[in-house]
C-alpha cells in the first residue's frame, strides 16, 4: 500500500504536517509496524484514520467516516496528553515500515514474512535515517509493538545504532483487539512511558 501516490492524500499530509510539524522541535519518534489498510494505507499520516484527521487533526477530508482501531486506541492517548497541539509538538508519529502490505485482502506486517522483511530492510535503514534526520531524537525511540517489531528493530538498530534506547509498549491493534477491558492500565502505560522521556 502506497497512498503516497495518491495527490489528495499528498494533499492531506502535506496539511497535517504543515499544522503540526511547521517548526524545528526535536521529537520523539513513536515507530509502528507498517500502515494499515483503514488507518495511514488510506490517509498517509501514521495511526491517523480519516475521522481523527477531520475531527482532531482539523484536516476535512473526502475519505469516509471508518474508523481504525489502532487510530482510536492512539487518539485516545494523544486527548490524554493534552491534545494534538501539544502530542504533536514532542513527537512524531511513524512506522518501522512507511508502506503497507495486504495478502488476502487483510493487512500483513512486514516481519510476517521473512522474505519481505529482508526484502524491505534496505528501504527501512534509508528511511529511518531520513526521519531521524529531519530533526528526530536519536538518544530513545517508542516502538509500539512489543514482541517481533521489538525484536526486528533491536537487531537493525545494534547494526546501524539509530537510537541510543529503544522503548517497547504494546501495540494499539493488539491493545484494542485482546485487552480492551485493560484499556485503562495500558493508557496510564502509554502516558507513564511517554511523559517520562
Amino acid at each position: 500500500m502506497n497512498p503516497y501516490r495518491e495527490r489528495r492524500v499528498m494533499g492531506y499530509v502535506r496539511a497535517f504536517a504543515q499544522r503540526f510539524y511547521g517548526d524545528n522541535n526535536q521529537r520523539t519518534l513513536i515507530l509502528g509496524i507498517n500502515p494499515g489498510r483503514f488507518g495511514a494505507g488510506v490517509t498517509g499520516v501514521t495511526f491517523t484514520d480519516p475521522v481523527a484527521l477531520s475531527d482532531f487533526c482539523g484536516i476535512e477530508n473526502a475519505l469516509g467516516r471508518r474508523r481504525e482501531l489502532s487510530s482510536v486506541f492512539v487518539f485516545d492517548v494523544i486527548r490524554h496528553l493534552g491534545g494534538p497541539e501539544r502530542f504533536f509538538a514532542k513527537f512524531f508519529l511513524s512506522a518501522i515500515c512507511p508502506l503497507g502490505f495486504t495478502a488476502g485482502g487483510v493487512n500483513m506486517n512486514y516481519y510476517d514474512d521473512p522474505k519481505l522483511a529482508q526484502a524491505v530492510t534496505p528501504f527501512i535503514v534509508r528511511t529511518l535515517r531520513q526521519q531521524i534526520a529531519l530533526g528526530a531524537r536519536s538518544d530513545v525511540a517508542v516502538i509500539l509493538g512489543a514482541g517481533a517489531n521489538l525484536k526486528f528493530i533491536h537487531r537493525l538498530n545494534a547494526e546501524h545504532r539509530f537510537f541510543g534506547e529503544l522503548r517497547g509498549l504494546d501495540h494499539p491493534r493488539f491493545i484494542m483487539q485482546y485487552r480492551r477491558k485493560r484499556l485503562s492500565e495500558y493508557l496510564l502505560a502509554y502516558e507513564t512511558t511517554l511523559t517520562n522521556l
